[in-house]
């Protein structure tokens, strides 16, 4: 997710303008060199201060995580603070806690006033967690241990082929956060953090019939299950995740749906329950071909007649712009043995399945509802 024309600075080619006599002694010693090569150091040189800057991207997001960590938004709920004044509300130091609100303000996170004051911009306001769709949570998954030490390892995974994390970790990713509390708290509340804002969204872009039962597969917390069932009052649902997970769902604390859900304890990789409707959503990406096939095969057979699995996840566009995707799949690389797939790799697997591709409906979110029916 790339942002490059936000940042501070007149960019690469500013950068590379800075030391003039340099400039001035490199253009006379290519001079000779023909027409033309003044142009071509100079977008070298260009290059270079763009290939830096790139470099440093990093530190936004670690300064976002300390932003989240400390709590720093909620203090500015209710306007403008001092670097000083924020700092005596969340226990952190004045002049660092200014260095990293400095940076987030080039960003568009916070913004700086002639006082010295910061203030929560638009684009910042879901990092207070008392915000609806608050993404507190969210970024400090994201951003956690797990996720980002793989990430600075890709190495591994190119010269190794495989994932960076088990290198690290020594064992599986989920087979990780199952055996440590604290970190599976972290990844199960940061993804429903992650997901509730799309999940009305995705339930609405998502056909589905009058009667029956959809069964959320690795449905997690329940968020997509309660969209679905609340703009359908005809369906009932079934939550399937394993039993640690379902713990912490929230779907009793809805009384519209009361009676219309049942959780249901269960591994995907052995079984999943009937149903009309199979839901998938950030499951696929998660696991290899073989290991989808698996779970999508489990699926064929549990689906009642003229029933469909709908896969919810990123379809990764041809081309070179900017899509989300194509970042996921770097992390999906570095912890899971998982991708992100394009539309052709879906129907492949569905395809193995004994499943077919019927067709890929967009969303206003970067998920797309991939539908497959039976073969």
């Amino acid at each position: 997710m790339r942002q490059d024309e936000d940042r501070t600075g007149g960019g690469p080619a500013e950068a590379a303008g800075t030391d003039a006599g340099a400039g001035t002694d490199a253009a006379a010693g290519t001079a000779a060199a023909g027409p033309g090569a003044d142009g071509r150091e100079a977008a070298l040189r260009d290059s270079a201060a763009f290939l830096v800057d790139e470099a440093l991207g990093f530190l936004f997001p670690a300064a976002l995580r300390a932003a989240a960590d400390t709590g720093v938004a909620d203090h500015l709920a209710d306007g403008p603070r001092t670097p000083a004044e924020l700092a005596a509300a969340t226990g952190t130091d004045a002049r660092n806690l200014h260095r990293v609100l400095r940076l987030l303000a080039t960003r568009g996170v916070v913004t700086e006033d002639g006082r010295g004051r910061f203030a929560l911009a638009e684009a910042g306001q879901a990092l207070r967690g008392d915000a609806p769709y608050s993404a507190r949570a969210a970024v400090l998954m994201l951003t956690d241990p797990t996720m980002w030490r793989p990430a600075g390892e890709l190495t591994h995974c190119l010269t190794e082929g495989t994932t960076a994390f088990e290198n690290l970790f020594g064992m599986p990713f989920f087979d990780h956060f199952a055996k440590d509390e604290r970190t599976a708290a972290v990844f199960h509340v940061g993804m429903a953090a992650m997901s509730d804002p799309e999940n009305a969204l995705i339930a609405a872009a998502c056909e589905l019939p009058a009667s029956g039962t959809v069964v959320d597969i690795g449905g997690g917390h329940g968020g997509l299950l309660l969209e679905v069932l609340r703009r359908n009052p005809g369906l009932e649902g079934v939550l399937y995740d394993r039993a640690h997970v379902l713990a912490g769902h929230r779907l009793a604390a809805h009384q519209e749906i009361a009676g219309r859900w049942t959780p249901r304890e269960g591994d995907f990789f052995a079984s999943v329950p009937d149903g009309d409707v199979h839901l998938l959503k950030r499951i696929t990406h998660d696991w290899d071909d073989d290991g989808c096939v698996t779970l999508l095969g489990h699926c064929r057979r549990a689906l009642r007649p003229g029933g469909r699995v709908l896969v919810l996840d990123a379809v990764v566009p041809a081309g070179n712009a900017p899509h989300q995707s194509k970042a996921l799949d770097l992390m999906m690389m570095a912890s899971l043995t998982g991708r992100e797939r394009t539309e052709a790799d879906f129907a492949d697997l569905f395809a193995r399945a004994g499943l077919r591709l019927s067709r890929v409906v967009p969303t206003p979110t970067v998920l797309s509802v991939v539908e497959a029916v039976a073969a």
